[in-house]
């Protein structure tokens, strides 16, 4: 199998934020307003965030044009309410009290019985579905590719500041962790174990229902696909499309390997996110297959190895978007050369917002 045969789409979260780079609370307003010429526009859990969904795509060049046409739908949305759209994956600048909830019953249901999990968190992420046989085989496949978790965060980590730099790459994998059904998934021995898992955590109350299985990977309850949840939102939609290439060419390679997924402790696992969220491209984690700790920038040339035999067309897309990614940067090295120049946060925002014609 190449990765070309298999279908991809990806949804992206963002900030709406004011000529200050202070959170705005009219998200469901600036959906409303956007022209849907491609993909959907939609609202998220805070007033202060709204989201573009890609149609299905089949080559990485129509996910460039679908999220580079949807951010532009939105952010003219925005700009006519002098607001502006922010890819970036927590909050610049300090913000003084809590974000309003989207006053839908679904969101007001979960910021009652989640509280302040629900009510202090304003994280945008990215995430990439990939089209798969059946929940059977998505099972399998999650199985097999979650080593690669902490790969892919570290090349999209996109959140260092929130209010002040947190020390980390990714603030919000440290946030989102909050939620009780976060996280990497475990191994399972097969979909009837997912099932009763998912169960389980409905009973206990933490899960208020299915789609709040937020697990790094899940299976889709809306879409036959396999959903991909590691990663911050992108600064840019280039790196986007790459996250969602290789994401597809890891789905691939799954589905070609054959004898028993590879062994790793959910702790070790954990452990390795925590690592990647931290220092992002530029550290150390450990490596997915072997265990041994050694630089990102060397683990990113092995998944490129391990995807090649399935990339076909893909892989000269996959090559020159890690190239330019090394070159410019990821969203957090970006953020942080933007306040390096004066020390502004201000310029953080005015570095990453998208700009509009």
């Amino acid at each position: 199998m190449t990765a070309e045969q298999l279908t991809m789409g990806v949804e992206e979260e963002f900030l709406l934020v004011d000529s200050d780079g202070r959170l705005s609370g009219s998200g469901p307003e600036v959906v409303d307003a956007a022209e849907e010429s491609q993909g959907e526009v939609e609202q998220e859990l805070k007033r202060c965030q709204v989201e573009g969904v890609s149609d299905i795509c089949r080559t990485p060049d129509e996910v460039l044009a679908q999220l580079t046409g949807l951010r532009g739908q939105l952010a003219a949305a925005a700009a006519a309410r002098g607001l502006r759209l922010l890819p970036s994956a927590c909050p610049v600048v300090q913000e003084t009290g809590e974000q309003e909830i989207t006053p839908s019953p679904r969101y007001l249901r979960m910021a009652e019985w989640f509280g302040a999990t629900a009510r202090s968190l304003a994280t945008c992420g990215c995430h990439v579905h990939v089209g798969i046989p059946d929940r059977e085989t998505g099972v399998a496949v999650s199985n097999r590719v979650r080593p690669w978790l902490p790969v892919l965060l570290a090349l999209t980590v996109n959140s260092p500041f929130n209010g002040t730099d947190t020390g980390y790459a990714s603030w919000r994998y440290q946030e989102w962790s909050r939620w009780p059904s976060a996280g990497p998934p475990p191994m399972f021995a097969g979909l009837d174990e997912y099932e009763s898992t998912v169960d389980g955590m409905l009973r206990a109350g933490a899960l208020m229902d299915r789609a709040m299985i937020y697990w790094d990977i899940r299976l889709s309850e809306r879409h036959p696909t396999l959903e991909f949840r590691i990663a911050d939102v992108a600064a840019v939609p280039e790196d986007a499309t790459l996250l969602a290439t290789l994401i597809r060419g890891l789905v691939a390679r799954a589905l070609d390997d054959g004898g028993p997924p590879p062994e790793l402790p959910q702790a070790i696992l954990r452990a390795n996110l925590w690592r990647a969220s931290r220092e992002g491209i530029t550290g150390s984690i450990l490596h997915p297959l072997t265990g041994e700790l050694g630089p990102v920038q060397s683990h990113v040339d092995d998944l490129v190895e391990h995807l090649r035999p399935v990339l076909g067309a893909d892989l000269d897309f996959v090559k020159a978007g890690v190239a330019r990614l090394r070159e410019h940067g990821t969203g957090a090295g970006r953020q942080r050369a933007a306040f390096k120049r004066r020390g502004e946060l201000t310029d953080v925002v005015d570095a990453l917002v998208v700009k509009t014609d």
